[in-house]
Parts: C-alpha cells; sequence; structure tokens
C-alpha cells in the first residue's frame, strides 16, 4: 500500500544550532544503553545476581533498541519531532530511574530493555535531519547528527566507567536520568514542531514496511550493503577483545577499552563525509570508504602482535565505515524526503540485524578459528558490499 502524504507545512530549515543539539540530544540517547556495561561486577553484587544474570539484563537492552527501530522510529513521519522526541527522552530518564533502583537482575532487564527502546530517538533524529535540512545541506546534517550517534556509543562506556569510580553505579545513572529530562525540555523549545505528512494509519504503515524492500531498489541496495559492513564492524570489534583476552597477549579489560579510543576517527569521519558527499555524491563516498575499511581489514588480519598498527587499522576501519554509514543513509532519507523516517526504520532494522550477526559470529569465531581467520572472514563482508556497489552502479549505467 501506497503511503498517503498530507501537503506538506510551509519550508522549515534547520538551523546550525538546532543540527547541533540534534547531535547532542543522539548522542546522550544512544549512550544511555551503553554506561552499564563496564560496571557487570559491581552491578551484579548490588542486585543479588550473576554477572550473567546481569549479562542477560544487558542484553535486553539491544533488543529493545532493535524493536525501537520498527515501531518508534517512523512516529516522526506522522507526528510533530518536538513532542515524539520529548516523550522519548521523559521515558527514558523514568527508564533510568528504573534501573537506578532495581534490586533484582530482572527488573534491571526490564528496565534495561525500554531504555534501549526508546534510544532509538538517535535514528529519529537522523530522520529528522533528512526530513527537514535543505537538499544541498542533508548528507552534512546527517553527518553532524550520526557523529553524536558515534560519540555517544563510545562515550556511553567512558563516562559510565568514570562516573562509577566517583559516584557508584546507581549515582551514575541517575546522572543519564538527569540529562535525559533536560533535553525532553529543550527538544519542545529546540526541534520543529511541525506535523508529520503521513496520513496513512500507524499499523498500516508498521504493516507496509516489509514491502517497501520490494518495491524500491535504493533501499534493498543500501539495506543490503550496510548490514555486511555493519556485520563486519561487530565482527571485528567482539572478536578483538576475546582475542586480546586470550595468549599470548592476556589483556585486562582496561587495556582492551583503550582500543575503542580508535573510534574517535570514525566520530571525525561522519562529519567529514557528510558534507562530501553533498559536494560528490554517495557513491563515491561509499565505494572509497570500503576501501579504506578493506585495506584495514586485511592489515588487522596480521597484525594483531604490534598494537600501534592494530590502533592505526582500527582507526581506519572505524573512519571508512563511518563514511561509508553517512553516505549510504543519506540515500535511504533522500527516497521520500516529506518522510523519510519508515525508510529509515526499514534500512536500520536491516542494518542492526547485521551487526547483531556479526556479534555473535565475532566472538565465537575466535575460538574456534582464531584471529586472523575472523577478521578474513569480516574483510571478505567488506569486500562482497564493495563488490554490490560497483555491480549496481554499472547496471544504472546501462
Amino acid at each position: 500500500m501506497d503511503t498517503e502524504l498530507r501537503p506538506p507545512p510551509a519550508a522549515i530549515v534547520l538551523s546550525r544550532p538546532t543540527v547541533w543539539f540534534m547531535a547532542l540530544a543522539a548522542a546522550v540517547g544512544t549512550a544511555a544503553i551503553y554506561p552499564l556495561q563496564p560496571a557487570i561486577a559491581t552491578v551484579a553484587g548490588s542486585v543479588h545476581g550473576s554477572i550473567t544474570d546481569v549479562g542477560v539484563a544487558l542484553a535486553c537492552g539491544p533488543v529493545g533498541y532493535l524493536i525501537g527501530l520498527a515501531v518508534l522510529v517512523p512516529l516522526v513521519d506522522r507526528f510533530a519531532p518536538r513532542k515524539v522526541v520529548c516523550l522519548q527522552f521523559v521515558v527514558m530518564a523514568l527508564g533510568l530511574v528504573m534501573n537506578a533502583a532495581a534490586g533484582r537482575a530482572w527488573i534491571l532487564g526490564i528496565a534495561i530493555g525500554v531504555v534501549g527502546a526508546v534510544s532509538s530517538v538517535g535514528a529519529q533524529l537522523s530522520s529528522v535531519a533528512g526530513r527537514f535540512a535543505e537538499t544541498r545541506r542533508r548528507a552534512t546534517d546527517l553527518g553532524i547528527v550520526t557523529a553524536g550517534i558515534s560519540a555517544g556509543i563510545l562515550a556511553g562506556r567512558i563516562v559510565g566507567g568514570w562516573l562509577v569510580e566517583l559516584i557508584g553505579w546507581r549515582g551514575m545513572i541517575l546522572v543519564f536520568a538527569s540529562a535525559c529530562a533536560i533535553l525532553a525540555v529543550a527538544a519542545l523549545v529546540v526541534l520543529p514542531g511541525a506535523s508529520g505528512t503521513v496520513n496513512t494509519g500507524y499499523l498500516a504503515t508498521l504493516r507496509g514496511i516489509p514491502g517497501l524492500y520490494l518495491r524500491w531498489s535504493a533501499l534493498r541496495l543500501a539495506a543490503g550493503r550496510g548490514a555486511l559492513w555493519f556485520f563486519a564492524f561487530c565482527a571485528i570489534w567482539s572478536g578483538l577483545a576475546v582475542a586480546l583476552s586470550q595468549p599470548p597477549y592476556s589483556f585486562s579489560p582496561e587495556q582492551i577499552g583503550l582500543y575503542a579510543l580508535a573510534g574517535l576517527a570514525g566520530i571525525g569521519a561522519t562529519r567529514i563525509a557528510g558534507a562530501w558527499t553533498d559536494r560528490v555524491g554517495a557513491h563515491r563516498v561509499v565505494v572509497i570508504g570500503l576501501a579504506v575499511t578493506l585495506v584495514a581489514s586485511l592489515g588487522l588480519c596480521v597484525a594483531l602482535s604490534n598494537s600501534a598498527v592494530v590502533f592505526v587499522c582500527l582507526g581506519l576501519f572505524d573512519a571508512g565505515l563511518f563514511a561509508a554509514q553517512v553516505a549510504n543513509q543519506s540515500t535511504v532519507l533522500a527516497i521520500q524526503p516529506n518522510a523519510p523516517a519508515q525508510f529509515n526504520s526499514a534500512y536500520m532494522v536491516v542494518y542492526f540485524v547485521g551487526g547483531s550477526v556479526g556479534s555473535a559470529f565475532g566472538a565465537t569465531a575466535v575460538e574456534w578459528f582464531g584471529w586472523a581467520a575472523t577478521a578474513a572472514v569480516a574483510a571478505g563482508a567488506i569486500a562482497l558490499a564493495e563488490l554490490i556497489t560497483v555491480a549496481a552502479r554499472s547496471r544504472a549505467a546501462r
């Protein structure tokens, strides 16, 4: 069924301060599902559960996030972004308070699942950028918001671990809850108040999302190659943690965590890639980004014993993939600019599933086949994504 659209409102152009606020909000919203990860052992002692119990509770975050991508992201096509984002931050703040008060692992799991679902606010803000940004700056604004999401993934763990040392894990969670409450109020003031343009019923919109893959080849291409490289990304990072924790390295969790600082290159790359995409087009940015990533992943296959080389390769790996992601997502948001959220939802669900499979594969494959083979499979996924991209361009040129 075709999506019915209301006549678009008078043109609303995102100001620079609004875009940077969206990046900040996306960072905090994304970070909210990560801060407990460095404190698993401490949390387990507080909730009278095992580390395994807390690990299962933390796994509810990604499950909730996947649900949020599917059912919450399309809301910004229907309602004013300021109302939707405000409400999600209110729910996030309440979920975090419940998280901080949890006395049992199962209650913690429910709270983390709720927070995970509404942390999809980052994907909603990406959709808002796609809908309200000037056409000539759509990828640039998307790059800024995506940089916020990337920063949130990195900062959630780092800031969470730091605050746990200062004020305990419950106090740390309440700090995040306070930040979410402040952002809820700010969203009502800063974000666009224009009603959505989608006139189709909400349930009909959700039912119609799978059909978008059949109708839009651009969505199939973007989702397919995106899932491949997010599989590779998660396989590399989950496999790396396992490989470095084993002999002959036997690194501590703190030492392994320092490698995450290589992700700073990815944050910078998203900002640059957005502006570059607006100038030279998404295809070229995706091809170059994947080429850089492929070279870096091949280097990771053979250089694990050299920490400096690994750090450089990880920086290039993240930078290439994050650049490709911004360009790729910009093509999704451009399919139907007046109602981009349903396309973003469809894209992100497939993208996230690819990453989830990669996370499970990376940790297991290192145990079974070793690091070199695991990294080689990731490199193969990147090469396949590159091949798909080049082949699609060739077919379109005929």
